[in-house]
């Protein structure tokens, strides 16, 4: 359960960091297969290897659904346009934990793309509070989305499959 609960904070934490509006928009990632790769320091999950169906309809109701959640969770969410990619920056607090996050956002949305996150963690149970991270979402496109799957299917490690647009059953399951 709580690997579960640690996969799921890290999700939304990805969503959170690239998929909510700010001065900015993240551009729509080509449709298909993804593969995300996901490696952090300092966290009880060190690597996982996930893969996402996706088009363009999920990626931008994954924007709209994000979005009224940063507003809850969120102080601060920005992303802007830099010569190089996208930057964002956020003050989050969730069931007691509050989280400064800087991110870059490199890579094309077509063939692949980058996203390096560095955090600070305060409060919360023991073990968190002063706690800094750095996380790596290495992704990449496959081609085309598996038969058995349909836009918005995430598969994670071990098999545990949902789709992003339960959206309210994320959040139902994130700590208070």
């Amino acid at each position: 359960m709580t690997r579960k609960l640690a996969l799921l904070g890290s999700m939304l934490c990805l969503a959170l960091s690239a998929g909510s509006a700010g001065a900015d928009d993240l551009p729509v990632r080509k449709a298909g297969l993804w593969e995300m790769k996901l490696v952090t320091s300092g966290s009880p999950v060190p690597e996982m290897t996930m893969q996402h169906c996706t088009d363009e309809t999920v990626d931008k109701e994954m924007s709209n659904n994000v979005s009224p959640m940063a507003k809850q969770i969120c102080a601060k969410q920005e992303i802007k346009k830099t010569a190089t990619g996208y930057v964002s920056d956020s003050e989050c607090s969730v069931a007691g934990v509050s989280t400064t996050s800087h991110a870059e956002i490199t890579g094309d949305f077509n063939s692949a793309y980058t996203v390096k996150t560095t955090s600070h963690a305060q409060g919360g149970v023991a073990g968190t509070a002063g706690r800094d991270s750095t996380t790596t979402l290495q992704a990449r496109w496959l081609g085309a989305c598996k038969p058995d799957q349909k836009p918005g299917d995430i598969v994670m490690p071990g098999g545990f499959k949902m789709n992003m647009r339960d959206m309210d059953k994320l959040k139902a399951l994130l700590p208070k």
